[in-house]
C-alpha cells in the first residue's frame, strides 16, 4: 500500500477508533454531570463549604480547600475512564508510544499545571463575585481574555517544556525554506524546531505555536522523518494562513464573546441559586457546582457553533496553502498520510462532522485539493 493512498484497513480502524471515543466522551460528560448534581443536590457542597469555615475565615484560603477537595475528588472518580482512553485505549490502536511510567508522570504534572493555572482563575473569579457581585462576570471576561493572550505567549517557552523538548531544526535548507514561506506571510517567527512527539505518540503533526517573540515553527519529529520538504513546506502554509487571516486574534474574540456570555447565564445561574438553595450570596463557594454546570452546559450548546466557524477558517488556511504553494499534489499526499498515521477517519458521519469537528474531515481538504489541480491545470 503506498503512504500516499488511503489504507482501507487503518480506515476501517479509524472509525471503530472515533466510534470508541465518542462513547468514551458521553461516558465522561455523564460521569460530570452526575458528580456535580450530586454535590449539589445531596448537599455534598454546602457541608464542605461550611466545615471550611470552621477551620478558616480567610475566604482566599477558604476557595483554596474547597478546589483541592473537589477537585481531587473528580480526579479520583475520572481518572479509570482518562487512563483507558489517554493510555490503554492509544496502545491499543497503535498510537501511543508512551511508557506507563511516563504516562504517569505526565499526569503529575499535567495536575501540577492545572492546580496552579486554574486556582489562579478562580481565586480571581470568586474575589469579583465578592468585590462586585453585580458585574463580576464582564470583569471575569476581561481578566480571561488577558489571562489567554498571557498564556499563549508564555506556554511555548514555560508549559511545553515540561511535556516535550525542542530541539532547533539541523535541516538548514527546510529552516531557510519554512522562513521563507513565513516572511511570504508576513510572519515573524523566532526558530524552526522540531519536537520529540515519538516519544509519546506515533500520530504527526505541526504548528506555528506562541504569539509575538515567542512564535516559533514547530514541527513533530513524527512528521519531520516521514514527510518530504514539499509536504512539510504544505502543512506548514496551512498554519501561515490562520496567521495571514488573522485567525488566532479573531478566534481568541470570538472564544471570548462565547465566554463572556457564559458568564453571564452563570451570574443569572448563581442569583437562583441563592434562593434555591439557600446559598449565603452567589460568592458562596459551595455554588460553585453550579458554576460549573452552567458553564459545562452553555459550552456543549455553543459547541456546534464554535466547530461550524474554526473549520470555515481552516477551509480558508488549506485554499491559503494550496494558492501559495501551487502544490496540490503534495498537500494530497500530506493529508494521506497523515489519515493513515494518525489513524483519523476521512469521511465521519455529517452530524458527527457538525458536532464535534474543529477542522474540515480529511476527506474534503483532499477533494479541495484534488480540485485546485483541475483548476490549476485549466489555467495553465
Amino acid at each position: 500500500m503506498s503512504e500516499t493512498t488511503l489504507d482501507p484497513e487503518r480506515q476501517a480502524k479509524a472509525k471503530e477508533f472515533a466510534r470508541i471515543q465518542r462513547r468514551l466522551l458521553v461516558v465522561d460528560l455523564l460521569i460530570g454531570a452526575g458528580l456535580l448534581l450530586l454535590w449539589l443536590f445531596a448537599g455534598i457542597s454546602q457541608w464542605l463549604a461550611s466545615q471550611l469555615a470552621l477551620l478558616t475565615s480567610n475566604e482566599f484560603v477558604s476557595v483554596a480547600l474547597y478546589m483541592l477537595v473537589f477537585g481531587a475528588v473528580f480526579f479520583v472518580v475520572d481518572f479509570p475512564l482518562s487512563y483507558f482512553s489517554g493510555f490503554a485505549l492509544q496502545h491499543r490502536y497503535g498510537l501511543s508510544t508512551q511508557t506507563r511510567a511516563n504516562y504517569f508522570l505526565d499526569v503529575v504534572k499535567g495536575l501540577m499545571v492545572s492546580a496552579v493555572l486554574g486556582l489562579l482563575v478562580i481565586e480571581v473569579i470568586y474575589s469579583l463575585l465578592r468585590a462586585a457581585p453585580d458585574v463580576w462576570w464582564l470583569w471575569a471576561g476581561a481578566f480571561l481574555l488577558l489571562f489567554t493572550v498571557v498564556l499563549s505567549n508564555l506556554a511555548p517557552v514555560l508549559i511545553l517544556p515540561l511535556f516535550f523538548k525542542l530541539t532547533p531544526l539541523q535541516d538548514q535548507e527546510l529552516v531557510r525554506r519554512l522562513t521563507a514561506l513565513a516572511e511570504r506571510a508576513r510572519t515573524h517567527v523566532n526558530g524552526v524546531y522540531t519536537i520529540n512527539f515519538s516519544s509519546k505518540t506515533r500520530a504527526a503533526n505541526a504548528a506555528l505555536m506562541g504569539l509575538g517573540s515567542t512564535r516559533r515553527i514547530v514541527l513533530g519529529d513524527t512528521l519531520y522523518d516521514h514527510y518530504d520538504a514539499d509536504e512539510i513546506e504544505t502543512i506548514l502554509a496551512h498554519e501561515l494562513g490562520h496567521q495571514v487571516h488573522r485567525d488566532i486574534p479573531l478566534g481568541i474574540a470570538v472564544q471570548s464573546v462565547l465566554t463572556l456570555l457564559g458568564l453571564y447565564l452563570a451570574h443569572l445561574g448563581l442569583q437562583a441559586g441563592v434562593r434555591a438553595f439557600g446559598f449565603t450570596s452567589s460568592a458562596n463557594v459551595a455554588a460553585f457546582p453550579l458554576f460549573v454546570i452552567v458553564m459545562g452546559a452553555f459550552g456543549l450548546l455553543t459547541m456546534p457553533l464554535g466547530n461550524a466557524f474554526s473549520r470555515w477558517r481552516e477551509r480558508m488556511a488549506d485554499q491559503y496553502a494550496l494558492d501559495t504553494t501551487r502544490k496540490p499534489a503534495a498537500f494530497i499526499s500530506a493529508m494521506t498520510k497523515l489519515a493513515n498515521q494518525n489513524l483519523a477517519d476521512v469521511d465521519p458521519e455529517p452530524w458527527v462532522e457538525f458536532l464535534l469537528y474543529s477542522h474540515p474531515a480529511l476527506g474534503k481538504r483532499i477533494n479541495m485539493a484534488h480540485a485546485f489541480t483541475v483548476a490549476q491545470a485549466k489555467a495553465n
